[in-house]
């Protein structure tokens, strides 16, 4: 799981730096060379993608997943299961008379990520809450992976065999 959160934490770092570069030198924001799906039907460097944050955690009754969507409304965001990836995809729109000089950090346009799930979770009582910005995905840990307690017998010293 460090790796794949290693390589979020890259991916999101290269996003920004890309965002200010563009800004700085007056890129129209329509073209970035990024594309992260390949099986979107768009064609490379016409729609921007960005991947948005995502913080995971954990209890001792479930994973939790938490993407920060800030403006995005329920009906412009989809969650899915592909195997054993959840994937978070949708679309974050530009307000309402936006200036095209405007400067922003955040970032406009598809976003998707895909997070690899571990074993052990039960994916059928998965859930999903949009709320102030935030994408909650809570996803049950199976009963037989949760910790449970085994008993010791505290033996009492039996007396030697003679024969």
């Amino acid at each position: 799981m460090f790796d794949t959160t290693f390589a979020r934490d890259v991916q999101q770092t290269l996003d920004h730096f890309r965002r200010s570069v563009d800004q700085l030198f007056g890129s129209t924001g329509t073209s970035s060379g990024y594309n992260n799906s390949s099986s979107r039907t768009a064609q490379p460097d016409t729609e921007r993608v960005f991947s948005p944050v995502v913080e995971t955690g954990w209890n001792e009754n479930e994973m939790m997943i938490r993407a920060v969507l800030p403006g995005v409304q329920e009906t412009d965001v989809s969650v899915s299961l592909r195997g054993n990836q959840l994937i978070i995809e949708g679309q974050r729109r530009e307000p309402e008379n936006w200036s095209k000089g405007a400067y922003t950090q955040l970032a406009y346009g598809r976003f998707y990520a895909a997070i690899t799930l571990p074993q052990g979770l039960n994916l059928e009582q998965l859930g999903c809450k949009l709320h102030n910005g935030l994408l909650d995905v809570s996803i049950p840990i199976a009963e037989q992976m949760k910790p449970r307690q085994i008993p010791i017998n505290s033996g009492r010293p039996q007396a030697a065999i003679t024969a």
